[in-house]
């Protein structure tokens, strides 16, 4: 049986009074990638953001492994295993490729920090052979590659992943579809936020629709992918 290793309840976040979420509901578990679908506005970002620490919730509760993490500042959630991929990828253009991987491994001992490096150049051999190549000068499909590279170095227990696909060509999407699809399984657990429902239930086996700041409907992506109010939702953009 799958153990839920983040689990959000009845979470309420905004900006100011703009409330952007509404009771939000959610559960990831071990070894579990799980999507997040909604169109733009519905609160997708937000709802990671707030998972992160980057929002403080005015309600609800939200838990890792089982401890309520709710009034944790950002940094402490990253030590205890947190890492947020951001929208539209924020690599440090200006730093090689190794250079960012360090940043995302600071504050590990050199042993653990050297163990980090090896295993994302295993699981990212292009990465590797860039490791001296400025940031900038890569692809969007290469930037991506690296932020969630940056992401790995600090060994979480739980990756968020916002808007994976975006902006990239079709052939840099398959590629992140496939990395993210071989990172499944192993001991931490994934959610990804997506506007294109496609994409998501490609990298997802399990997902919750998100409308208006508030979860309408969940369960498998097979199940999704034909429910008339993820249809609906979409307005037919295609499924």
């Amino acid at each position: 049986m799958l153990e839920a290793l983040l689990r959000v309840t009845g979470v309420t976040a905004g900006y100011g009074r703009i409330e952007a979420l509404h009771g939000v509901d959610l559960v990831v578990n071990t070894s579990e990638t799980v999507c997040l679908i909604g169109r733009n506005g519905a609160g997708k970002s937000t709802l990671l953001k707030t998972i992160a620490g980057l929002l403080r919730p005015s309600a609800g509760q939200i838990l890792l492994d089982g401890e309520e993490i709710t009034g944790w500042p950002i940094q402490r959630r990253a030590r205890s295993g947190i890492a947020l991929v951001p929208e539209g990828r924020r690599v440090f253009e200006p730093l090689s490729v190794h250079d960012n991987l360090l940043l995302g491994g600071h504050g590990q001992q050199r042993q653990l920090l050297a163990a980090s490096l090896d295993d994302v150049y295993t699981r990212f051999p292009h990465l590797a052979e860039r490791r001296n190549q400025i940031a900038g000068t890569l692809s969007g499909g290469e930037q991506q590659m690296l932020a969630i590279g940056r992401a790995l170095m600090s060994g979480p227990s739980v990756i968020l992943l916002d808007e994976p696909s975006l902006g990239l060509a079709p052939r840099a999407v398959d590629e992140v579809v496939h990395i993210i699809s071989a990172m499944a399984g192993g001991s931490a657990g994934i959610l990804v936020v997506e506007q294109n429902p496609q994409v998501a239930f490609r990298i997802a086996g399990r997902g919750y629709l998100l409308e208006r700041g508030a979860v309408t409907t969940s369960g498998p992506s097979g199940s999704l992918r034909v429910d008339a109010r993820v249809r609906a939702a979409y307005l037919g953009n295609g499924l």
